[in-house]
């Protein structure tokens, strides 16, 4: 904005001063948003976002997205599902900027910055609004070579004696079977990481049996590279796909034409659950 820092501070007194609360929490080495602070950001960027949808729709632009839009995304899922379609959406919407981030840490999205996020899980309660994108089927896999060394699990107690991947987050197994059976593992296999895609590679090399999301492996799928094991059990079918994205009455025409633009891509049946999923579609497709 062209304003110095001590500019910005005295600012910020001021308004500390009026309001008569503190905003921000400041030491010598940062600063962080109070409370206090962090509603009242929220209420203020939701005025703001009625105040540009209000001159948007005045100067009839009402259907066009500007500025730029500040996307987080999980590091694997925004490398495979949506880096290849961002062309399409902005060669659809010229004069609007995109500055993906990928991290597969859940991030404040309202404290740095962003304008949506994208997240795959069972979503707790939040004061965030969240638009669920498509389903997510996590399904255990094994390649057909480490099957034919140690043989195909028939039920889900077998998986104790079998080589089984912890997750790189680290998280517990927790499966869903047949009438509302459900069971808690925690996979304690011969390789660490804290890497998702790594995972994902010993998995098609043989390593052991993996979680994976179908989003993830579909094609390896379809082409028999990895087999699905245990096709009655899978993780919890509440897990899906989610644009989140702060509580606002006037929601910013970027951030809705893109929320609209996946919904469309992905839908209820997205095409990596496709029987025909060999390979995933290109941008222009």
């Amino acid at each position: 904005m062209g304003l110095s820092p001590a500019v910005v501070s005295k600012r910020l007194r001021k308004l500390e001063d009026r309001l008569g609360t503190r905003l921000l929490q400041r030491t010598t080495r940062q600063i962080a948003l109070t409370e206090a602070g962090q509603g009242y950001y929220e209420r203020i960027v939701a005025i703001l976002a009625a105040v540009e949808e209000a001159e948007a729709f005045v100067s009839r632009r009402s259907a066009q997205a500007r500025g730029t839009l500040k996307i987080s995304a999980p590091t694997s899922f925004g490398r495979m599902h949506i880096a290849p379609h961002l062309t399409a959406f902005m060669e659809t919407n010229p004069d609007l900027s995109i500055n993906l981030v990928l991290s597969d840490k859940f991030v404040d999205i309202v404290a740095e910055g962003f304008d949506l996020a994208i997240r795959i899980a069972e979503l707790p309660d939040s004061s965030l609004v969240a638009r669920r994108l498509a389903p997510v089927q996590r399904v255990l896999v094994a390649s057909p070579a480490y099957l034919a060394k140690h043989g195909e699990p028939m039920t889900v107690d077998d998986l104790d004696e079998h080589l089984c991947l912890p997750p790189h987050n680290g998280e517990v197994w927790r499966l869903e079977g047949p009438e509302g059976a459900t069971v808690s593992l925690r996979p304690d296999g011969p390789l660490s990481t804290n890497s998702s895609e790594v995972l994902r590679e010993a998995v098609i090399a043989g390593t052991g049996i993996a979680l994976r999301s179908t989003w993830d492996i579909g094609p390896e799928l379809s082409r028999g590279e990895l087999i699905h094991i245990l096709p009655d059990w899978r993780a919890s079918r509440h897990i899906g796909l989610h644009a989140v994205y702060p509580s606002r009455r006037f929601l910013p025409i970027k951030v809705r034409l893109f929320i609209d633009y996946l919904a469309d891509l992905y839908g209820p049946e997205p095409y990596w659950d496709s029987p025909q999923a060999s390979k995933y579609p290109d941008a222009a497709e």
